[in-house]
């Protein structure tokens, strides 16, 4: 099967040769796997690999430089880059709206416009995934987590209790604009991206951030709107969320979700993928390779067991990738190790 084709037949549930793979990766860990390999092309990794999905993104404009450190992207997210060892990750602080003390304070604050956003590169890119037979990824929208970084996340969540107003408001700014966002990146590749992204976390390793009174209230209307743009378009809704969300599946669901990741082992029943697997008719599941203590510490034959292990149990309906990007403390060789579980 071609990459494409193993995709869309998991995606509908259907028999393939192997589960298809998909691969992410912090910019760090990249570094310490191209050393390892011996050179620095990273398309080149993923055809080795036989990675079957590709993922693509527009181009944004540059996160502003503060001074001592600090940047700020467009969002108004702020953050410091840390020496890994291996290149330099971010690390979040305060948002540009931690201290705002009034709904009009957050209106003024000047959000970007897809206007800023340059989409020249995607046609070129998915052409190039398409003559290669291999699925299409767009993506990082977002309507719950990044309005927290931007706002302060102790500030976010006190506010849907004391200010629902002006967490509305910014789920509202950030769900218009990735509605746009994808409606224009579709036209961008003329229709070649099988599956959209929406990143928001919302569990902790032992459960949720918030309750499902909640989810109902600040994050399902939002998601649903974002859901249903991308089954208009002829894609797949792909959602992402870390930590323990098995209460929330069934919700997510209803809010039209194809594909849930990253199916974080959290140490916790409800996690497992025989738990899961009950959901497997209405949802497919992406991830589950543990990056916390497999990935970095596990044997070659410990990850191979543990990805046919998850393959088994979830069968159709399952793709293989890290529970997490990968990240710079797993050795280059268990990377490799994972994507050989079906040699």
């Amino acid at each position: 099967m071609t990459g494409f084709e193993r995709v869309a037949a998991t995606l509908n549930r259907e028999r393939t040769d192997r589960p298809p793979f998909d691969f992410w990766a912090e910019e760090p860990t990249l570094n310490r796997l191209f050393a390892y390999i011996g050179h620095n092309n990273q398309e080149r990794f993923l055809d080795d690999m036989q990675i079957d999905i590709r993922s693509f993104d527009a181009i944004k404009p540059d996160n502003k430089n503060l001074g001592n450190g600090v940047f700020e992207n467009m969002w108004g997210e702020r953050f410091i880059f840390a020496e890994t060892g291996w290149g330099k990750m971010r690390e979040d602080t305060r948002g540009a709206l931690y201290y705002a003390e009034s709904l009009d304070e957050i209106m003024a604050f000047p959000f970007p416009s897809n206007d800023v956003i340059d989409y020249s590169r995607l046609r070129e890119q998915c052409r190039g995934a398409r003559e290669k037979k291999l699925a299409v990824r767009y993506g990082f929208g977002d309507i719950w987590q990044r309005p927290s970084l931007v706002r302060g996340l102790e500030n976010h969540l006190t506010d849907m209790v004391t200010n629902p107003g002006w967490t509305h408001y910014l789920s509202r700014v950030f769900t218009d604009f990735y509605i746009e966002d994808y409606k224009r990146a579709w036209e961008a590749s003329d229709g070649n991206i099988d599956i959209f992204l929406v990143v928001t976390d919302l569990g902790t390793q032992r459960g949720p951030l918030i309750s499902i009174k909640m989810f109902e209230e600040f994050v399902a209307p939002y998601l649903s709107e974002i859901g249903e743009v991308i089954h208009k378009l002829g894609a797949k809704f792909m959602f992402h969320s870390c930590g323990n969300i098995a209460a929330f599946i069934p919700p997510l669901i209803k809010c039209g979700v194809d594909i849930l990741n990253p199916i974080q082992p959290t140490g916790t029943e409800d996690m497992t993928p025989g738990e899961l697997r009950k959901f497997s008719k209405e949802i497919c599941f992406h991830g589950g390779m543990d990056v916390q203590r497999l990935l970095p510490y596990g044997t070659a034959g410990e990850i191979q067991s543990e990805a046919r292990k998850y393959a088994g149990i979830f069968g159709s309906g399952y793709i293989i990738c890290p529970a997490h990007l990968f990240q710079p403390d797993t050795p280059p060789e268990n990377i490799v190790a994972l994507y050989q579980s079906f040699k």
